[in-house]
């Protein structure tokens, strides 16, 4: 069975054309051949800024680019029928199809409505600055486009627990909506900010029954309109973990399928909050390893002087493998992005061998280091910077050596601050491999394979050791790395 890899197949900066899903259609056969088994599409629904948004502002889930609503049809990304017709065209090559999941906030209402709230600290969203006071907010969506197709539900003040933007004061801050359900925010795993339930824009309010039925009723709505193999969840620790729980087991229940599910639940050192969302959804879905991505991305910065053993010390791949989906970069670390934790390009190849080429792990390719990119865009300093993002070097050969030869049991070598390497011992049907890095000066690892394999030829795969290494008779070779590199060491005849 070939090894799982998935593509987020979206950047940040993706040209607003409407042409994301025709170019999928397109890519099929390149992204078959290089071993893609999965791809997670962005989200697909109507945002504040209609084609221009890139989804996460969302304004209504039922607008898949079909109705003439916040300035267009379309969404970013095309029509509703150029969306089904490319995730049916991708199903129908072979991959999977992961959709994006944005049910946090709800952003762009169609009206005022008169509220009552309390002003909090934003650094302390436990502290209250004020006694319960009316504001006018933008709290009502009719979505008066769709004018009640797919769904007649109306959201109100009380399908939301916060906002932050007060229209009659013109005032900016962070509101908590006094309505019957409390003068508490929801209960989230992680206490930042005091509690961490308002994240941006209107702030859906999960113990309202009413809204966990809309959404639950959506979920079955939209696999129907795009029928899809697994769901990537937004933003999940500002949501109560109970909602996803019930909502994924309604789902799974509805579509008679396991339905894969993955959580974006970022935290940049602490494993330990990675797994308290496993145990809070008792292993509902598995989470990207936002610990490791970091690592990537210090590694990258400090070279040499990074501890390259312990690369996967304390990360959800080195703790709780069967849940961590692996990234070496995604939407929000891109630079000038929220996350900004961009993985500098000379290591990009030894973090993608780490993600690929090892058992553990369902690794997530980035587009941009998949196609390359450029972009323009205002930094946090105001001022406007030119990106270009090249494409991985090797990215390609590792994809393939992944698919071809990255089987079996593995033999970890982390016995070097700045060489490391690995073996997988292959199976029935692959050869295995032997991969080993290097953030110093050329590196070796004197390798004992087994008298069995007296004689072999090795040769690196990815072409950046050009000599060929012969088993000797005890079964034991020296390999090599250059310096700031990877080789991966396949048999030569394979």
């Amino acid at each position: 069975m070939i090894n799982g890899t998935l593509l987020q197949y979206f950047h940040w900066y993706y040209p607003a054309d409407g042409s994301l899903w025709k170019k999928l259609v397109s890519d099929l056969d390149y992204l078959k051949s290089n071993g893609f088994t999965a791809v997670w599409l962005p989200p697909a629904y109507k945002g504040i800024h209609g084609d221009k948004s890139i989804g996460y502002d969302t304004y209504d889930l039922f607008d898949l680019g079909e109705f003439d609503q916040k300035g267009s049809v379309n969404t970013k990304y095309g029509s509703r029928q150029e969306y089904h017709d490319a995730v049916a065209a991708a199903r129908a090559a072979g991959l999977r199809v992961y959709v994006d999941i944005v049910v946090n906030h709800k952003g762009g209402a169609d009206e005022r409505e008169k509220i009552k709230v309390l002003r909090v600290n934003p650094d302390n969203r436990n502290e209250t600055q004020s006694e319960p006071f009316d504001i006018e907010a933008y709290t009502k969506f009719t979505f008066p486009g769709r004018a009640g197709k797919h769904s007649s539900f109306i959201w109100d003040f009380n399908c939301f627990s916060g906002v932050d933007y007060a229209a009659d004061l013109d005032e900016s801050g962070i509101f908590k909506i006094v309505n019957e359900y409390g003068t508490d925010w929801n209960d989230v795993i992680t206490d930042e900010f005091g509690n961490f339930d308002y994240l941006m824009h209107a702030d859906v309010e999960f113990r309202n029954p009413a809204v966990r039925e809309e959404l639950k009723y959506w979920f079955c709505w939209y696999h129907d309109a795009i029928p899809f193999d697994g769901v990537r969840l937004d933003a999940v620790k500002h949501i109560t973990p109970s909602f996803f729980n019930e909502w994924l087991d309604h789902g799974r229940n509805c579509f008679q399928s396991e339905l894969f599910s993955v959580a974006e639940c970022w935290s940049t050192d602490d494993v330990g909050m990675l797994h308290s969302y496993i145990d809070a959804t008792g292993g509902r879905t598995q989470l990207f390893d936002s610990v490791l991505q970091h690592r990537f991305h210090t590694a990258s910065k400090q070279g040499r002087d990074f501890d390259l053993a312990s690369i996967l010390s304390d990360t959800l791949v080195g703790t709780k493998p069967e849940f961590a989906v692996t990234i070496v970069a995604n939407h929000d670390t891109q630079p000038l992005q929220s996350l900004e934790a961009p993985v500098e390009p000379w290591f990009k190849p030894l973090a993608y061998a780490i993600i690929l080429m090892r058992k553990d792990g369902y690794p997530c390719v980035f587009y941009p280091d998949l196609f390359g990119v450029e972009y323009r865009d205002k930094g946090r300093d105001g001022n406007e910077y030119d990106i270009q993002m090249p494409k991985t070097s090797k990215i390609d050969e590792l994809l393939k050596a992944r698919q071809l030869f990255a089987y079996g049991d593995q033999t970890d070598i982390f016995d070097h601050n700045n060489c490391i390497a690995w073996i997988r011992h292959g199976d029935e049907e692959h050869g295995g491999c032997i991969t080993i890095l290097s953030n110093g000066d050329d590196g070796f690892k004197d390798l004992e394979l087994g008298e069995d394999k007296k004689g072999w030829v090795y040769v690196d795969y990815l072409g950046n050791c050009q000599d060929e290494i012969t088993i000797d008779d005890s079964g034991k070779a020296r390999f090599h790395v250059k310096a700031g590199s990877v080789s991966v060491w396949v048999q030569k005849q394979s």
